[in-house]
C-alpha cells in the first residue's frame, strides 16, 4: 500500500495514469514497470534530483538513467509533468513515427533523456561511466574552499538488468572504484516476461552487491518515507549505492497487478477501467492531468533555475579565484581543443622495418596526451599488448580520481559501455582498448553510441590473422565486417605509423559517433612518403597511394591495414609485365564514402573495371568499391595457429596472388 501524503499520491496516479494511457494509445509497451515504480519515481525526482527542465544540459546536474528502458513512459511522464519539452501531444504519440517519445529512450531525441536505453545492462554500465566521469572532474577542478562539481548519478534498474553480464562486470568495477556519487534504484518486483523470476533468478542480490563493496539497503518502494530516509543514507555512503525497492509490477491494476500479464502488453479498456475506479480517477478522460498534480510537479522549473544559477555565481567565483583551472574547465566541457593540436602529433620517417600500428599509436596517445589534458583512457587487463596506457598521466583509483590512465580489468563489456558513460557525461574524452577478436563483448555498446552519436573512441588491436601463432581464437576474421556493417561508426584500419597519425586525429575530431582504430600486432613499414601519397589522405578514407606509372591505371588495387604493404609489393611486379596499376589505401571506408562525387569518382574511376581489393578479414563489403567486375580477396574460413607469414602464405594472402588476379583482370 503507497504511504505517502494525498498530494503525492495524486502525483503518482498522475504518473500511473500517464503511462497505461500512453501504452493504450500505442497498443504496444510496458505499463506495469512505471506503474510499480511510480512512487520510487516520484520521491527521487521532486525530492533530490537536482535537474533544470528548461536547461537539460547544465554542467553540474544530477544524472539520471533509465536502465529499465522498457518502462520508458515513466520517464517520459515525469519529463512532462516536471517541465520539459515534451509536450502532452508527445505522450500521446507515444511509439509513433516522428515522435520524441520512442518504445525506448533514444539520448539526443527527447530532452531530459541521458543516454540510450533499452538493451538491458546498458544503462547500468554507462551510469557507472558517469559516475567515474564525475569523480574525475571533481577531483581535477574541486579545490580546498571551492566545490565547483558535485553531483549524483542515479539509475533505476531492473530484476533483468541485474541478471545480464555486464551488471557484474560494472559493479565489479564500481565497487572497486568506490564511486559513492552513484545511487542505484533497484525495482525489485520479481516478474519477468515468463513470469516470476523464480523461474530463472534466485540471487541474494543484497549479498552479491555487498561481495562488490557497494552499500545496499532493502525498502519498501512504495512507502514514501523509506524511499526518502533511504536515499538520504544513500548520499552520505562512501561506496556506490544499490537500493533494493520491493514493488508491485503494475500496481493499482486489480487483475493485473503483480503478474507478467502487465510486464509487456497493455492493459486493456477494461482493466484500464477498474485500476482507475480503484485509484478514484476518472475513467472517461484519458491522460488526464490534475492542475494539483501539475502545479507540484512544474515546481521543478523553479527550483531548476534557482540550482543553476546558484552554480553559475559558483562557476564564476570559481574563475575569478583560479582563472587559469576556470579556462580550462570551459575548455573540458565545450570539447574545445587547445590551438595548434593537432600539430604535435607525430610524423614518422620512412622506414622498411617499420613499427606495428598499435606501437604507433602509443607514440601518438603520449604526444596528444601532453597537450589534450582530458584524454583518458585505458584497456581491458591488456595495456601492455595494445600500448594504451599514457606516460606519466597517473592511475585512476579510488585513492586518486585525477589519473588518466583507466585499468579497466577483464570486463570488455563493462569498459565499452563506460566509455559511453564517460563521454555522455561531458568533460572528458574517453578510449578503451582490447584485442579486435574481443570487440564482440563491446558490440552492444557500441551499436548504442552509434544509434546516440557518443564519441566513444574504441582501441582494437591484434588485428588479423598477423598475430600468428595465438591461433584462429585470437585471429579476427567476421569483425570487421561486423563494425563496419553497424550505422554511423567510424572504422580506421590504418596502414603505417602515419596513417595512425592521422587516424587519431580523426578520431578525436569526429564528434558525431564512435570511432574505432584496428592496430596490428606485426610491425608494417613505414612510407616513404616523399614518393607515395600523403598520410593526410586518411583524413578522406581512401586516397591514391600510388599512381599507375602512365597516369591512366589499367587496374586498380585496393586494401586496408597490413595488407597495402601486399598491393604495393603486387603494383611493382605488374607493372614490370606492363600493367598500369594503382594502388589505393582505404583505411576508412566510412570517411569515403561521405566524399562528393567528385572525389570518389578520381580515386576509382567509372572507366576502369579491373578492381582488386585484398584484406585479411571477411571479404564481405568490398564489393562495393571492386564492383561485380572485379575481385575480392579475403579470408572465409577461420585461421590457423603458426607464424604470421606462413598463415598469410597459406591462406593466399600474397602479393603472387594479387598479381595472378591482375593479370587475369588485364588479358
Amino acid at each position: 500500500m503507497t504511504t505517502a501524503p494525498k498530494l503525492d499520491t495524486l502525483c503518482v496516479n498522475t504518473i500511473r495514469t500517464l503511462s497505461m494511457d500512453a501504452v493504450q494509445a500505442a497498443n504496444s509497451g510496458h505499463p506495469g514497470m512505471p506503474m510499480g515504480m511510480a512512487d520510487v519515481a516520484y520521491v527521487l525526482w521532486t525530492k533530490f534530483l537536482k535537474h533544470n527542465p528548461k536547461n537539460p544540459k547544465w554542467f553540474d546536474r544530477d544524472r539520471f538513467v533509465l536502465s529499465a528502458g522498457h518502462g520508458s513512459m515513466l520517464l517520459y511522464s515525469l519529463l512532462h509533468l516536471t517541465g520539459y519539452e515534451v509536450s502532452l501531444k508527445e505522450i500521446k504519440n507515444f511509439r509513433q513515427l516522428g515522435s520524441i517519445t520512442p518504445g525506448h529512450p533514444e539520448y539526443g531525441m527527447t530532452p531530459g533523456v541521458e543516454t540510450t536505453t533499452g538493451p538491458l545492462g546498458q544503462g547500468f554500465g554507462t551510469g557507472v561511466g558517469m559516475a567515474m566521469a564525475e569523480r574525475f572532474m571533481a577531483k581535477t577542478f574541486n579545490k580546498e574552499d571551492h566545490e565547483l562539481i558535485d553531483h549524483f548519478t542515479y539509475a533505476i534498474v531492473s530484476d533483468g538488468d541485474l541478471m545480464e553480464g555486464i551488471s557484474h562486470e560494472s559493479a565489479s568495477m564500481a565497487g572497486h572504484l568506490k564511486l559513492n556519487k552513484l545511487i542505484y534504484l533497484y525495482d525489485s518486483n520479481k516478474i519477468s516476461i515468463d513470469g516470476s523470476t523464480d523461474l530463472a533468478f534466485t540471487d541474494d542480490s543484497k549479498k552479491r552487491f555487498e561481495a562488490y563493496g557497494w552499500d545496499v539497503q532493502q525498502i519498501d518502494g512504495h512507502n514514501h518515507e523509506e524511499i526518502e530516509q533511504a536515499i538520504k543514507k544513500a548520499q552520505k555512503t562512501d561506496t556506490p549505492s544499490l537500493i533494493e525497492c520491493k514493488t508491485t509490477i503494475g500496481f493499482g491494476s486489480p487483475n493485473k497487478e503483480g503478474t507478467a500479464g502487465s510486464h509487456g502488453s497493455p492493459l486493456g479498456d477494461d482493466e484500464i477501467k477498474l485500476t482507475k475506479e480503484r485509484l478514484g480517477w476518472p475513467y472517461d478522460e484519458p491522460f488526464f492531468i490534475p492542475d494539483e498534480a501539475k502545479n507540484q510537479m512544474r515546481k521543478a522549473v523553479d527550483n531548476g533555475k534557482e540550482w543553476e544559477e546558484e552554480w553559475k555565481s559558483s562557476l564564476k567565483e570559481y574563475e575569478n579565484k583560479y582563472p587559469a583551472d576556470g579556462v580550462l574547465f570551459k575548455k573540458f566541457v565545450s570539447r574545445d581543443m587547445p590551438e595548434d593540436w593537432s600539430e604535435v602529433i607525430p610524423e614518422f620517417e620512412a622506414d622498411p622495418k617499420g613499427l606495428a600500428t598499435r606501437n604507433a599509436s602509443k607514440k601518438v596517445l603520449d604526444q596528444m596526451s601532453d597537450h589534450i589534458f582530458n584524454l583518458v583512457g585505458g584497456s581491458a587487463d591488456l595495456t601492455g599488448s595494445t600500448k594504451t596506457d599514457m606516460d606519466n598521466k597517473g592511475i585512476y583509483s579510488a585513492e586518486d580520481y585525477s589519473g588518466r590512465n583507466l585499468h579497466y580489468g577483464v570486463r570488455e563489456h563493462g569498459m565499452a559501455a563506460a566509455l559511453n558513460g564517460l563521454a555522455l557525461h561531458g568533460g572528458i574524452i574517453p578510449f578503451g582498448a582490447t584485442f579486435l577478436v574481443f570487440s564482440d563483448y563491446n558490440k552492444p555498446s557500441i551499436r548504442i553510441a552509434a544509434l546516440s552519436h557518443i564519441p566513444s573512441i574504441f582501441v582494437f588491436t591484434h588485428d588479423s590473422i598477423g598475430l600468428g601463432e595465438d591461433g584462429p581464437t585470437h585471429q579476427p576474421i567476421e569483425h570487421l565486417a561486423a563494425l563496419r556493417a553497424t550505422p554511423n561508426v567510424a572504422v580506421f584500419r590504418p596502414a603505417d605509423a602515419n596513417e595512425t597519425s592521422y587516424s587519431w586525429k580523426a578520431a578525436i575530431e569526429n564528434t558525431d559517433g564512435p570511432s574505432v582504430l584496428v592496430l596490428t600486432r606485426q610491425n608494417l613499414p613505414t612510407v616513404d612518403r616523399n614518393t607515395y601519397g600523403k598520410a593526410s589522405g586518411t583524413e578522406k578514407g581512401a586516397y591514391i597511394l600510388k599512381e599507375a606509372s602512365s597516369g591512366t591505371p589499367d587496374l586498380i588495387l585496393m586494401a586496408s591495414g597490413s595488407e597495402v604493404e601486399i598491393i604495393v609489393k603486387a603494383a611493382e611486379q605488374l607493372e614490370e609485365k606492363g600493367v598500369a596499376t594503382r594502388v589505393v589505401s582505404m583505411p576508412c571506408w566510412e570517411l569515403f564514402d561521405k566524399q562528393d562525387d567528385a572525389y570518389k569518382s578520381e580515386v576509382f574511376p567509372a572507366d576502369v573495371k579491373a578492381r582488386i581489393s585484398i584484406e585479411a578479414a571477411s571479404p564481405m563489403g568490398w564489393l562495393k568499391y571492386t564492383g561485380s567486375e572485379g575481385i575480392v580477396i579475403g579470408i572465409d574460413r577461420f585461421g590457423e595457429s603458426a607464424p604470421y607469414e606462413e598463415v598469410y602464405e597459406e591462406l593466399g594472402l600474397t602479393a603472387e596472388k594479387v598479381v595472378e588476379n591482375g593479370l587475369s583482370l588485364t588479358k
